[in-house]
């Protein structure tokens, strides 16, 4: 067991020291700085908000000298009786933004609305339904109704929505950007032991070792410190950006986004737990492939269908998540390649229960005992390889032998 700690102390050290490990960490740690950054960056840039001048050309006088009613902290209202030549012209000359031009033909009103380009126009321009409802608005005033008459002509339309299906205690922008979180911690944190046990094949370093301790306390051993260190790294990124968030963002376009009432001290104990758990599975298959080769090299190869058991692992939650009361969603909470980016947020959610909590961490705990006792197997007898990278078939004679 010393012997374990010995392995795990170093390889953490070893981590921590290298350049890739600093590099790729400050480099994250800037992208969320500066993340959190760009609503101010982009306000520097663009300086104080101009407003839209809109012209608007009334020749009979339809809004009774109301128009100026329109103008707003956006818009700047500007009433000419203009011809259509002459307000191209001003458009073209970037002197206004857009312009109508009413006109009145028996009980209908006509609006001729004018635009430098209508390519980049999506739907019904928003000024008209303002003129809509300023006419109507002078209409009703004309006859000397009471509140109640007015309020019973043009009420204020409200509505609600309400769901059929239980109501989510959580946030899902929330669990899925924390989903993708766990994913990169235990995916990459995972990744780094194949290509530390591969390396010291390579230097030899290994021969040392294994006169040294026994393969279970190197196999566990460098599991347990590469973990310490992708640990210590997710940690910091998670301090850096709450206080990114607190510190560059607005408070209320935060709280209209992200709602943190579901992140408690339970969930973060249990999104912990199953980043170790969901880390020890992947980093152990890591482990497995990592012995079967002796070139760095090769390491990227061997580590293919891995990668690719992570990312279908990750791929289920992530899209069960958009359902997550959904028996898809349920169900990869069960699987052990799926459940430690899955169940954590079904707890957040609400759609999980104590015993099937449970009974995840069961089967992923079952899932490290047989690949802990395969990998450490298979990479007693292939410690000194030096060869060829071995195939499916040489594993398993591997782990069949005594």
């Amino acid at each position: 067991m010393n012997d374990m700690f010995v392995v795990a102390k170093f390889t953490l050290k070893d981590m921590l020291r290298r350049k890739a490990f600093i590099i790729s960490t400050i480099i994250i740690l800037l992208m969320i700085i500066i993340g959190c950054n760009i609503p101010n960056i982009s306000k520097s840039f663009k300086g104080e908000s101009v407003k839209a001048k809109i012209l608007i050309s009334d020749k009979n006088n339809i809004f009774e000298n109301n128009l100026n009613m329109l103008s707003n902290d956006d818009n700047e209202i500007i009433t000419d009786n203009l011809s259509i030549d002459e307000i191209k012209e001003k458009l073209l000359s970037n002197e206004i933004e857009e312009a109508v031009i009413v006109d009145k033909v028996d009980n209908n009103i006509n609006f001729k609305y004018i635009v430098k380009n209508a390519m980049y126009m999506d739907g019904s321009p928003y000024i008209v339904d303002l003129l809509s409802n300023l006419y109507k608005e002078i209409q009703i005033s004309k006859l000397n109704l009471s509140n109640e008459e007015v309020l019973s002509i043009n009420p204020a339309f409200n509505y609600e929505i309400e769901q059929a299906e239980e109501e989510a205690n959580g946030n899902v922008f929330v669990m899925m950007i924390l989903s993708i979180v766990l994913f990169y911690a235990v995916y990459f944190c995972a990744f780094q032991v194949s290509s530390s046990i591969t390396t010291e094949k390579t230097s030899k370093i290994i021969e040392t070792l294994v006169t040294s301790t026994s393969p279970t306390n190197i196999v566990l051993g460098k599991t347990i410190g590469i973990g310490l260190a992708g640990l210590l790294q997710l940690i910091l990124i998670i301090l850096t950006a709450i206080f990114s968030v607190n510190m560059f963002l607005d408070s209320e376009l935060v709280s209209s986004v992200l709602d943190m009432s579901s992140i408690t001290i339970p969930l973060g104990l249990i999104t912990l737990l199953y980043f170790i758990l969901g880390y020890a599975t992947y980093a152990l298959l890591y482990a497995l492939t990592g012995s079967t080769v002796s070139k760095p090299e090769d390491i990227q190869s061997a580590n293919t269908p891995v990668a690719m058991i992570t990312m279908i692992g990750f791929y289920i939650s992530y899209f069960t998540m958009l359902n997550p009361s959904s028996n898809m969603n349920m169900i990869a909470g069960f699987i052990p390649i799926s459940s430690p980016f899955c169940m954590p947020f079904r707890i957040m959610m609400g759609f999980a229960n104590v015993n099937e909590v449970l009974i995840s961490i069961g089967i992923l705990l079952l899932t490290i005992f047989v690949i802990s006792s395969i990998t450490i197997k298979v990479y007693s007898n292939a410690i000194l390889n030096y060869g060829s990278k071995m195939s499916f078939k040489d594993i398993v004679k591997m782990y069949k032998q005594k």
